[in-house]
């Protein structure tokens, strides 16, 4: 397990991790390692993250002892009304194509963050990426396996596979793989700050490119747009505070997760035993069923996370658990009015940063805008059309969201800075990694990688490899169906030691990446 006393950087992509150890010894901050990493992610991950998705960001500034959230989540543009699709006939809103894409929100975020809290300037952090970019990067292994399944997909237009791919084909594990143009618009970035995104040359490609694929992005919408500070939502756990990101993103989900298993006794249940996993998956059920009726862009509708949030509101949703047979449920209150990245830093003054990017999909909508090589992310396909659901499209808002940043503390102090990628394994994965922790004893390395129970939807649940078949075979009999293949995410951390402040990284083998501490 990685080690540091005077600053730790955590990513799924050794050259990005290296790149935020680098800004960490050179005398720049958390922030600025944290961006400086976004950045080389979206050269090195380009399937799961980049300027053309969206962000969310967990800052605590040690000085003040204050902690901050960034909402750097994109926006619809302002022609997708509900209008538009009934008049095309389009029932639901596609994977693919241009109709999904929302404003992309990261780039302003990483720009906000850094030019308030940070120490180094963007044309500066950005360097590692246009590098990398322009010079090439060697793919890592499960890299090349991620981006092996979405060749079709690249392969489909023009633009993206002259882009992304090699000759028709993905680029293979060790190979070097080039991208000139991303390179180019990341240098026009560093050179003319965000404004050239945000209504200047790019975003004038961007929407070239969207008018000529039939999308509704315009200039005014890259213009228009701002990210949003915000409070962080929290909730305590056997004496430890959790804090995540508010609505629009599931952040809520874990705390609900969390509230209603601490009436439940984990480590009297047993590590991953069938009584355990149970409780697990049906505390999951409960707890997405609130999240698909009540998520929404808190500027829209009113999200009851009061409500949602508090501990005598648990306690009466996890009365509904039958602790020897698998069920479905409804929401509890009445109605109303993936891939990703995760990466994170501490530095040597107790900054620490917990940040996520994202596509959504890979590859996000298989598009890149234009001659720019920037990716676009689909985040869209998750608003409703449904005019009474909360999610429902509306120009300006925000959708839904899964990606989400997490940071604990106890006693006041932070005690782990971390995040599961993975969309609807996110909030599953870090109820895992913290009962790993709280209640179980695990390093944190260990509890990354303990084998995970993913519920997906109705009945089903895919078990990774490493859970026992007695505990298989007793919860099929109680009504689970199991499945074996699924997406078990991929989780970064750094645990504060409490009584030494050693850091301590842990990093997810299901990924590339590594934890690099001095």
């Amino acid at each position: 397990m990685p080690l540091g006393l005077n600053g730790m950087a955590v990513s799924s992509q050794p050259l990005a991790t290296q790149a935020g150890l680098e800004v960490l010894k050179g005398g720049g901050n958390a922030i600025d390692a944290t961006v400086a990493m976004a950045a080389v992610l979206n050269v090195t991950e380009p399937m799961s993250t980049g300027i053309g998705g969206d962000a969310f960001i967990l800052l605590y500034l040690a000085k003040g002892n204050e902690l901050k959230g960034l909402n750097a989540s994109g926006r619809a543009p302002a022609a997708a009304t509900l209008d538009y699709f009934r008049e095309k006939k389009i029932a639901t809103i596609p994977d693919g194509g241009m109709l999904p894409v929302t404003v992309p929100g990261a780039l302003h975020g990483w720009f906000a963050v850094a030019e308030r809290y940070g120490s180094r300037s963007l044309k500066e952090l950005l360097e590692p990426a246009i590098r990398f970019a322009a010079e090439g990067f060697p793919v890592g292994e499960k890299t090349a396996r991620e981006w092996t399944k979405s060749r079709a997909k690249l392969a489909a237009h023009p633009d993206s596979a002259a882009n992304y791919l090699i000759d028709g084909r993905a680029p293979r594990a060790g190979e070097v793989f080039r991208q000139p143009r991303l390179a180019a618009s990341l240098g026009k970035i560093a050179e003319r700050g965000k404004e050239v995104f945000y209504g200047g040359e790019l975003a004038e490609e961007i929407v070239r490119f969207s008018q000529d694929n039939g999308g509704l992005l315009s200039v005014k919408d890259f213009c228009d747009h701002q990210s949003t500070w915000v409070e962080p939502i929290h909730t305590s756990y056997r004496g430890y505070e959790v804090y995540e990101m508010p609505p629009n993103t599931q952040g809520l989900t874990v705390l609900e997760m969390l509230n209603m298993l601490e009436g439940f006794d984990p480590a009297a249940l047993g590590y991953n035993s069938v009584a355990y996993l149970h409780t697990l998956i049906e505390i999951k059920k409960l707890a997405f069923a609130d999240r698909d009726q009540y998520l929404a862009d808190p500027e829209f509708v009113n999200v009851p996370l009061e409500r949602l949030l508090s501990k005598s509101y648990a306690a009466e949703r996890a009365k509904q658990i039958d602790p020897n047979r698998a069920a479905s449920y409804r929401p509890g209150l009445g109605p109303i009015a993936g891939d990703t990245q995760y990466f994170c830093a501490v530095d040597r003054d107790g900054n620490c940063v917990s940040f996520i990017n994202s596509l959504f999909e890979n590859f996000g909508c298989g598009l890149v805008g234009g001659n720019t090589g920037i990716l676009l992310q689909n985040r869209g396909k998750l608003f409703s059309l449904d005019p009474e659901h909360p999610n429902c499209l509306a120009p300006g808002k925000r959708s839904c969201h899964t990606i989400m940043p997490a940071m604990t503390f106890k006693d006041g102090k932070p005690f782990m800075v971390f995040g599961v990628t993975g969309a609807h394994m996110q909030p599953q994965g870090q109820v895992q990694v913290l009962a790993n922790i709280i209640d179980f004893g695990m390093t944190i390395q260990e509890a990354i990688e303990a084998p995970r129970a993913n519920h997906l939807e109705g009945l089903e649940v895919a078990l990774e490899e490493g859970i026992d078949a007695k505990a298989r075979r007793a919860l099929k009999q109680m009504g689970h169906k199991l499945l074996t293949e699924a997406n078990f995410g991929g989780g970064q951390g750094i645990l504060i030691h409490p009584e030494f402040g050693t850091l301590m990284g842990g990093s997810d083998p299901r990924k590339d990446g590594c934890a690099l501490g001095y």
